[in-house]
């Protein structure tokens, strides 16, 4: 888990990718690979999605692809069969959390109070999700309930933007922001791979530029 959260605090954003057909998802994967994020957190949304994982995988080897979006024991399965090396949870569930637990797979559960970062602590982890980030009261709400949970970090996802990541990205307790601002779904769509990578490089440029 600790190697894990050191790739991810590399990287600084984790690009979100919903992906409708898994004939995307080796270009994408080009995309985000030569625009500076070698990561993907593929959300289970769509049908596709272990394809999309998979094929991200055998494309690229290098690239840091794990799945989101993953509500029960079946998705992590599946998710972890076609490849992928971490999970991301909205929520908090218990038997998920277990179950990667017990089998050494970086897993991320969202948490949104108090209380629920209790039960993931109490859980053994010590890195959640804060979903969602912007519309549960931003930075200014994680910076309140990260006070007296000093061995916290977090992973802000939701509302997070070219606009205002720098802004999560200076503060130390974050890992690193998930965001899919710079793989929209239209240029996915239309095939618009070069302009996602400009995206990517731009969203890449502002880590380099908060953290060196």
């Amino acid at each position: 888990m600790k190697d894990f959260k050191n790739e991810f605090r590399k990287i600084g954003i984790v690009p979100v990718v919903v992906l409708d057909d898994a004939k995307d998802a080796a270009p994408l994967a080009k995309a985000l690979m030569e625009g500076g994020l070698p990561c993907a957190e593929v959300t289970f949304r769509t049908a596709a999605a272990a394809d999309v994982i998979k094929n991200m995988v055998e494309a690229y080897p290098d690239i840091l692809v794990g799945a989101g979006t993953v509500l029960t024991t079946e998705q992590v399965d599946r998710a972890v069969e076609a490849g992928a090396k971490f999970i991301v949870s909205p929520g908090l569930n218990p038997e998920v959390v277990k179950y990667c637990m017990d089998r050494d797979i970086p897993v991320t559960p969202g948490t949104q109070t108090p209380s629920e970062m209790e039960q993931a602590m109490a859980l053994g982890l010590d890195f959640v999700k804060f979903f969602p980030a912007e519309p549960a009261g931003g930075l200014k709400m994680i910076k309140a309930v990260a006070a007296p949970y000093v061995n916290l970090t977090f992973m802000p996802t939701g509302g997070i933007n070219a606009g205002n990541v720098r802004d999560y990205l200076a503060y130390d307790r974050i890992v690193a922001c998930g965001g899919s601002w710079m793989v929209p779904k239209k240029l996915v769509n239309e095939g618009k791979f070069d302009e996602i990578t400009a995206l990517v490089a731009e969203a890449a440029a502002i880590v380099k530029e908060i953290r060196g």
